[in-house]
């Protein structure tokens, strides 16, 4: 009996390690961003049967008042008593979290959650519970971004080291130029070029950034074309706007 209760327990590892590495928050929201998961799955336990209720009633509310219908809550399981090695195995295989409302796990689903991965989350305020899972909806989201300008600058003359490498003698006229920010160079109404500031030098010293009322010389990654006297840089950063 006890080498088949072990040999049982090695399968269910195996089986278990085979299917799921980690099912946490970060992991769930990194398979959103891949496009592999689109579901946020949820183990619902809690003391009584009108603390379920209460919570998947919740639940039910975030869903209906949530206003994009890429993450959706979905419930594997819901039910009365401590969290179980059951819930946990169940959570592996499903890709869920498990959430507990005035109850804990007990030393199996401890012991299990530890070798899948499983993240077990408990509370004893509702509110808190509703909290948290609309931050991993949001989290969830796949991101977007918005263009925040840095600064201009107006290039004034063209030089050419004698390694070939063409540099942009210029003048900040606007906010600031950042090495390593994003930049498009215009000539006239012609973009002549997209990317980043790959060198950026203040007389002759390597520099971070160059404010307004400023000289410096630049360089941009992969691009050697030569630079005429008005071609404009316009440095800016992309920044993550939080969905809702």
């Amino acid at each position: 009996r006890a080498l088949g209760e072990s040999r049982t327990e090695q399968a269910r590892s195996t089986r278990l390690e085979g299917t799921i590495k980690r099912v946490t928050l970060a992991e769930l929201a990194r398979k959103v961003n891949e496009g592999t998961v689109k579901d946020l799955n949820l183990i619902v336990k809690a003391d009584v049967q009108g603390s379920v209720e209460a919570v998947l009633g919740e639940l039910a509310q975030i869903e209906e008042n949530k206003t994009e219908a890429e993450v959706r809550i979905v419930v594997k399981l819901s039910g009365v008593g401590p969290i179980s090695e059951t819930d946990v195995d169940l959570a592996a295989a499903t890709n869920s979290l498990v959430i507990g409302f005035n109850v804990k796990p007990d030393l199996g689903a401890t012991r299990a959650a530890e070798r899948s991965g499983v993240e077990i989350r408990t509370y004893n305020i509702i509110y808190d519970l509703t909290e948290d899972v609309e931050r991993a909806m949001k989290g969830m989201l796949t991101p977007i971004y918005e263009e925040s300008p840095l600064g201009k600058a107006e290039v004034r003359q063209s030089f050419r080291t004698p390694k070939g490498i063409t540099i942009a003698g210029s003048y900040v006229t606007d906010g600031k130029l950042v090495r390593g920010g994003e930049v498009r160079l215009r000539r006239g109404a012609e973009l002549l070029y997209t990317g980043k500031i790959d060198t950026l030098r203040r007389i002759k010293d390597d520099v971070r950034e160059v404010a307004q009322g400023f000289e410096c010389g630049l360089t941009l990654a992969d691009y050697n074309e030569p630079y005429l006297p008005g071609d404009l840089i316009e440095c800016f950063e992309m920044k993550q706007v939080m969905r809702q």
